[in-house]
C-alpha cells in the first residue's frame, strides 16, 4: 500500500466535491450603457442650467447697481447746482454793488 496520495488532476490544488468555475468578464449591457449616458447628459445639462442662471442673476445685480449709480450721479449734479445758486445769492447780498442798487418796483403794464 502507498502512503502518499497522488492527484490525477495534476499540480492544481483542487479538492474533491468543489465546483471550479471561471467566469469571464461580460462588461456592461447595452441598456446599462444607455442609462449611464443619459444620466451623464442630464447632469451636464443641470450644471449648464445652474451656471446660466447664476450669470443672469449677476447681470440683474449689475443692472441694479448701475441704475443706483446713475441716480446718485444725477442727485450729485442737482446738489451742485443748488450749492452754486445758494452761494451766488449769498455773494450778491454781501456785495457793495448789490447794496447800492435800488429796489425793484413794478412800473406798470404795457397796453396794446
Amino acid at each position: 500500500m502507498r502512503n502518499e496520495y497522488v492527484s490525477r488532476r495534476g499540480t492544481n490544488s483542487w479538492s474533491r466535491n468543489q465546483n471550479v468555475v471561471r467566469h469571464g468578464y461580460r462588461g456592461l449591457g447595452d441598456m446599462s450603457v444607455r442609462v449611464i449616458l443619459g444620466l451623464m447628459v442630464l447632469i451636464v445639462g443641470l450644471i449648464y442650467a445652474t451656471q446660466s442662471v447664476k450669470a443672469t442673476q449677476y447681470d440683474y445685480e449689475i443692472s441694479d447697481i448701475d441704475s443706483e449709480i446713475s441716480s446718485l450721479e444725477s442727485r450729485k449734479e442737482d446738489l451742485a447746482v443748488e450749492r452754486a445758486r445758494l452761494t451766488s445769492i449769498a455773494a450778491t447780498e454781501s456785495s457793495t454793488v448789490a447794496a447800492n442798487m435800488p429796489d425793484a418796483q413794478t412800473s406798470g403794464y404795457a397796453n396794446k
